[in-house]
């Protein structure tokens, strides 16, 4: 090799080890606007002027820059429900860790979805936006060089459903800031349209004879879990939250509020239409609606007989549990792998910290509020990690009101006051959910997966871990908690930031069902978190502070 030719192939290699992954660039505009989800015309949140919003199509470790102008007439902001924000909870897009976007004003999120596959969703966090739209599903695909364990689908399908309430979200705010619950839903939406059997509807997909589709599929609801299925066609689950499964098939699967899964159909009946099916679960009054499949070039409506939905009441929950039980990780799969490595082996990492949380449903002063171990959170004026990152957290909130044990007495003598625990850095944790009430919990933990180990009946004991999965649990970030219920969840503390931790049912979100984990690392380094952005947009206290030091 002569100096020259040297010379070109170190600069490529230069350029190469420089180089970063790629990006995708996106503008939304949020505006109200007026839809009919249930056929009752009402104000809702759209994104660049649709409901469902812009579907983020990436691969593993691309870069997203969002650019949002809030064109509301409220403080807006969007969390990106299940990816993890590596480093950077300065965009997860939570009231505990960013100012909101200020009415006419625009804010650029820039996030990288850092060692990831699979399905979830963004939506709105301030007010009551949630329950008016606002939301959409982020893709997130295996680098091209890394085999996927089924073959290339002909085409993917994006699926929001969930529960829909007419009352509309700033009535939906009024009422839970009076004190009171703001009910049952009117009905349920698929990508924000409802329809019954035999209504004339333009079809949502189209199928070829002998071609496999995927579908994406959310549960954006507000408080409802849901149970779907296909009209002739079985199911066969692939991905659930990031982790590719062992592919068993089902006839119907239940998805519960903030949970996410893909499934793979075959278009292998006879050529017509069909129905895709959703009905409530654990709900006194059920709610049922449809979309339809078409074959291509087929003219046959689909038949009026829909499959049964699972058992409800006692027996459903067993079998939506079991159904729990049934998912397995796919260990052979070649794909994006929870940090640190280690967590390959999880079962054989000894446990630093066990936090048992218990959930309840309080009256203070005759208003409704719910709680996690007795204590009600409540936002300051000042984002959490705002307040910790300029050294005034003080003043602010106090960390540690709650115990890692609930006391006797958890569901009395209730505390309202911001919810924050110090975690420490890279130990590995258990958290158990430990479910008293009647109704159904699900629990989410942002900048994390982690592995749902076991959800049993009964009080847990630290004897309950030989019922525990400790080889094949599925890596998520999402549990359900049935009633009477707990569940086990184990994870590794090396994301530093500050993660929310919060119920999916977002009336007890909203009305303090939640928490703040704050990971410091020690060494306030680069190499471990990053620095506030020069972007980053300032409120409350810290307002007019200097911008403290940034990391190395």
């Amino acid at each position: 090799m002569d100096a020259r030719t040297f010379g070109v192939f170190t600069l490529l290699l230069i350029t190469l080890a420089n180089a970063e992954d790629p990006y995708h660039f996106f503008e939304w505009k949020v505006t109200y606007g007026t839809m009919s989800p249930l056929g009752i015309p009402q104000q809702v949140i759209l994104i660049n002027g649709k409901f469902p919003g812009p579907v983020i199509n990436c691969t593993s470790n691309n870069n997203i820059v969002v650019n949002v102008f809030n064109n509301l007439d409220e403080p807006f902001l969007l969390t990106w429900n299940g990816v993890q924000q590596r480093k950077n909870s300065w965009v997860d897009g939570t009231p505990g860790t960013m100012c909101p976007i200020q009415p006419g004003k625009n804010f650029t999120y820039k996030f990288q979805v850092k060692d990831q596959i699979g399905s979830y969703y963004y939506f709105p966090t301030t007010a009551l936006h949630k329950a008016a739209g606002g939301m959409g599903i982020i893709q997130i695909h295996s680098r091209p060089l890394i085999p996927v364990p089924f073959d290339n689908p002909a085409e993917e399908f994006a699926v929001l459903v969930g529960d829909w309430f007419n009352k509309g979200h700033k009535s939906m705010k009024n009422i839970l800031d009076s004190g009171k619950s703001i009910g049952r839903p009117d009905g349920l939406h698929i990508n924000g349209k409802s329809a019954q059997v035999g209504a004339k509807a333009e079809p949502s997909w189209t199928f070829e004879a002998g071609k496999t589709y995927r579908f994406r599929i959310c549960n954006v609801g507000m408080r409802t879990s849901v149970n779907f299925r296909f009209q002739g066609h079985d199911l066969k689950l692939v991905e659930l939250e990031g982790s590719h499964v062992m592919q068993n098939e089902y006839l119907s699967m239940d998805l519960h509020v903030g949970q996410c899964m893909s499934v793979l159909v075959t278009a292998d009946q006879p050529p017509k239409d069909y129905y895709l099916v959703v009905s409530s679960r654990f709900t006194k009054q059920p709610h049922t609606i449809v979309a339809t499949v078409r074959y291509k070039g087929s003219n046959s409506p689909a038949s009026p007989e829909l499959p049964p939905p699972p058992p409800g009441n006692t027996a459903g929950i067993a079998w939506s549990l079991n159904q729990f039980r049934s998912y397995r990780w796919n260990l052979t799969a070649s794909a994006a792998r929870p940090n640190p490595q280690g967590s390959y082996h999880y079962g054989k990492i000894n446990i630093t910290r066990t936090i048992k949380l218990v959930n309840s449903r309080n009256y203070i002063d005759g208003k409704l509020r719910f709680a996690l171990n007795g204590v009600s959170h409540l936002d300051p004026k000042t984002p959490l990690k705002l307040s910790e990152y300029f050294g005034v957290a003080d003043k602010e909130f106090k960390y540690n009101l709650i115990a890692d044990e609930p006391p006797p007495d958890v569901e009395k003598n209730i505390k309202i006051a911001p919810n924050v625990i110090n975690a420490t850095y890279r130990n590995f944790v258990e958290i158990i959910f430990e479910n008293h009430e009647k109704t159904i919990q699900t629990y989410h933990l942002d900048g994390y997966s982690f592995f749902a180990v076991a959800v049993e009946p009964g009080k847990w004991s630290p004897d309950k871990r030989k019922n525990y999965n400790l080889e094949d649990a599925l890596s998520r970030h999402n549990v359900a908690v049935f009633p009477g219920c707990w569940a086990a969840v184990m994870l590794t503390l090396d994301n530093a930031g500050m993660w929310s931790l919060r119920s999916e049912m977002w009336e007890r979100f909203y009305l303090g069902q939640q928490l703040y984990v704050s990971v410091l690392s020690p060494e306030r380094s680069l190499r471990d978190e990053y620095s506030l952005p020069d972007t980053t947009q300032l409120c409350g206290i810290v307002a007019s502070m200097p911008k403290p030091k940034g990391y190395v």
